[in-house]
């Protein structure tokens, strides 16, 4: 071994030693805030969090890429929030579903992640104070808005406090990791349409079989030698099953979008943004008139869907997403003149825009 390999490592090793009593140092520092905050809000601060992130990831200058360290930091900021509260967060599950690796991704390890049966449960496990938060799919770039969810918004107490961006990096798995021996491929319904064309080109005698989750089929596939399940990763690990190929989803920039849903939403972190529920009445010109304060108070648009409410034949509600927190000056003028032209107008929370 040469002597400048050497220098490199005990380099490398005496850095180490500064991480660690870094990191104790910051650790002591959260404990002092959760003494500070003691019966006086939770331990998870979603704006803080989201301005910690965006600060590293603005002074990064490489070579680490920036999402290497948005995780490492989460993961820092999970631990140390962990020695102020314990939390639990629910999810869509069961274990081995992208619900799940939304969940870590926006809380970390130092959480704890509860499995729901379905999107109903998550948002009744907060409701309840079950779960301290959940987190549910609200939209895919490909196939669109979950409907269960958005209709759920419409009814609940809950509100909006962070949004969680997961690239769906599909892959396929079996028991044999042969593709030769796959008769059928089992996935939820939304996985299959992601990945249609790559099973039309490589599977074109395989039937194809929706079930409840990626993980229910994983399950399936573990069972049988002639099956196989399309899914994340992670359900191979868990299921015992073999990976035949990932990243097979038709669309590479495939992201699911998920909500952060809790008993509170979140205070102002800089870059925000706003969700609304709306309702107009069913005459022309309505849903133009409906907008017009975003656009007189410059509040940008980023998202309308529409849904039929359950009020009435042909009558619908919109959901809107806005750019702005509703402390933001011309985000509560647009708020305000849109109380006064709505025939109904629920605010949903305002939270951080994600990070990544």
């Amino acid at each position: 071994m040469s002597d400048t390999l050497k220098q490199i490592r005990s380099q490398i090793d005496a850095l180490d030693q500064r991480l660690v009593k870094l990191l104790s140092a910051r650790a002591r520092l959260a404990q002092r805030i959760g003494k500070l905050k003691e019966g006086n809000g939770s331990a998870y601060r979603p704006e803080r969090e989201a301005q910690v992130l965006r600060g590293v990831m603005a002074s990064n200058r490489g070579p680490l890429p920036a999402a290497a360290l948005a995780r490492l930091f989460t993961e820092v900021m999970s631990a140390c929030r962990a020695l102020e509260d314990s939390m639990t967060v629910a999810y869509l599950g069961p274990q081995g579903t992208f619900s799940q690796e939304a969940a870590a991704k926006h809380f970390g390890g130092g959480a704890r992640l509860a499995p729901a049966s379905s999107i109903d449960e998550v948002f009744r496990q907060v409701e309840t104070g079950a779960s301290g938060y959940g987190v549910v799919p609200v939209e895919n770039s490909t196939e669109g808005a979950i409907g269960r969810t958005l209709d759920l918004l419409l009814s609940t107490q809950a509100r909006i406090c962070g949004e969680v961006m997961l690239p769906i990096r599909q892959c396929l798995m079996n028991k044999s990791g042969k593709l030769a021996d796959i008769r059928k491929v089992y996935s939820h319904t939304q996985s299959l349409a992601q990945c249609q064309q790559w099973l039309a080109r490589k599977l074109p005698h395989a039937g194809r079989e929706a079930v409840v989750s990626n993980a229910e089929a994983a399950r399936l596939a573990a069972r049988d030698r002639r099956a196989a399940a399309v899914g994340p990763a992670t359900a191979a690990a868990l299921y015992g099953l073999k990976l035949i190929a990932r990243n097979i989803e038709d669309e590479a920039k495939n992201t699911t979008r998920f909500l952060v849903i809790a008993q509170h939403d979140a205070a102002p972190s800089g870059r925000d943004k706003t969700s609304l529920i709306l309702s107009t009445r069913n005459v022309p010109g309505a849903v133009h008139e409906l907008l017009t304060p975003l656009a007189a108070n410059q509040v940008s648009m980023t998202r309308l869907e529409s849904r039929p409410a359950r009020s009435g034949l042909w009558e619908y509600v919109f959901y809107v997403d806005v750019d702005g927190h509703q402390q933001d000056a011309n985000v509560g003028r647009a708020l305000a003149e849109l109380k006064q032209k709505a025939s109904f107008l629920k605010n949903l929370g305002s939270y951080p825009a994600a990070t990544s």
